[in-house]
């Protein structure tokens, strides 16, 4: 039985005036957005994407003047809630799939893909056009799921709602006695916990409601939300993370501390499954594809190539029970290895199996509690 008042929607006050505020996260989810979108432009050079990642205020790198002028950036903010040392590599990764659409990509972007040759490759029945590199990856798909994890799910799970986080300096004592910050209408503790909101709400179309007034333009966590709770076997996922969050919300103001910390392990554990659900899913989706008398190799790249993303991204997941994520690192780039071989003469998704394809995804299912079947 929750002791305190949680409202239908995510709007909260303090006299009168509203004490939600996470426009800095909306800031870096359309900076990420126009990124991705760059890199679908055959024209967009490597040093306008990197400026893109790396954005220093008043840098003329996007088409919206408000981006341009924000102190905000997307590179500072991926994968920084681990090691100097991963998230050094981490951001290396999302540079060098930039890296290689532009030197290897967009000079082939009229010729027709080959094994071990970048190029166009068409889905059967004149449907949509896929730009890979030699090894079948579409690189913007890679980095558009990849900031799934190192953005969105890191800074959820591993940053804004960790007690470390939540509790820093004064903040509790700060919270219990309602002292806000300077000029702000809300405290530190409130605007952390809002701040790990807005990376998943921030671009919804209504953020207070954003599960009965569906639509948004994200195309990060909130888009994958919706696509996992449309799926019979995990409807109900949405409502689940937004109730949590609202629940851990009113625990904040409230003072309840145990009750926000199990609100937040609620979120972690949905936002962690949209994440396992999708990364199976297109797992599955590819392999089934391969099955096919004649395989469409057009949409199993596209899937292969979103599935590849969201499996870099388990390494964000947090499972609230062990305080780990659900696959390490190390455990995340050896099944990348093995569903985009590159060794020996392999040539990732031309050459991958659908042995692997099937054991990775029944590994990812089984992880997070569900099975291949569901995915």
């Amino acid at each position: 039985m929750i002791g305190f008042a949680v409202p239908e929607k995510y709007l909260f006050t303090r006299n009168g005036d509203t004490t939600v505020s996470y426009s800095g996260q909306t800031t870096r989810l359309k900076m990420a957005k126009e990124m991705v979108n760059a890199l679908k432009d055959e024209t967009t050079t490597i040093t306008q994407l990197l400026a893109m990642f790396d954005h220093q205020e008043g840098a003329s790198d996007f088409s919206d003047a408000d981006l341009n002028a924000s102190s905000k950036q997307v590179k500072n903010k991926t994968g920084n809630n681990g090691t100097a040392t991963d998230a050094a590599e981490i951001r290396n990764d999302i540079e060098s799939w930039m890296t290689n659409q532009v030197d290897s990509v967009f000079p082939a972007w009229t010729d027709e893909a080959q094994k071990g040759l970048a190029g166009y490759i068409q889905e059967a029945g004149g449907g949509s056009t896929r730009y890979v590199n030699q090894n079948g990856l579409e690189n913007n798909q890679a980095v558009n799921k990849a900031l799934i994890g190192a953005l969105v799910a890191d800074q959820v799970l591993n940053g804004y709602l960790t007690p470390a986080k939540l509790n820093t300096g004064t903040n509790e004592a700060d919270q219990t006695a309602g002292t806000v910050v300077e000029g702000k209408s809300y405290t530190n503790m409130e605007h952390y916990w809002d701040e790990g909101y807005g990376y998943i709400y921030g671009l919804a179309a209504d953020g207070t409601d954003p599960v009965t007034t569906p639509g948004s333009n994200d195309i990060f966590m909130l888009k994958y939300i919706g696509k996992v709770d449309s799926d019979t076997d995990f409807s109900g996922t949405a409502k689940k993370l937004f109730t949590a969050f609202i629940e851990g919300r009113a625990a904040v103001v409230a003072a309840e501390f145990e009750a926000r910390d199990a609100a937040a392990k609620r979120v972690a554990k949905e936002a962690s499954l949209v994440i396992g659900v999708r990364a199976a899913h297109y797992l599955k989706a590819g392999q089934l594809g391969l099955a096919a008398a004649t395989p469409d190799m057009a949409s199993v790249f596209h899937d292969l190539s979103e599935g590849f993303g969201f499996v870099y991204s388990l390494q964000f997941t947090l499972n609230s029970e062990t305080n780990a994520p659900y696959f390490s690192r190390q455990e995340v780039m050896e099944m990348l290895g093995k569903i985009y071989p590159v060794v020996d003469g392999k040539r990732g998704f031309w050459d991958v199996t659908q042995a692997d394809l099937q054991e990775a995804a029944t590994t990812i299912a089984t992880a997070f509690g569900f099975t291949y079947d569901n995915a």
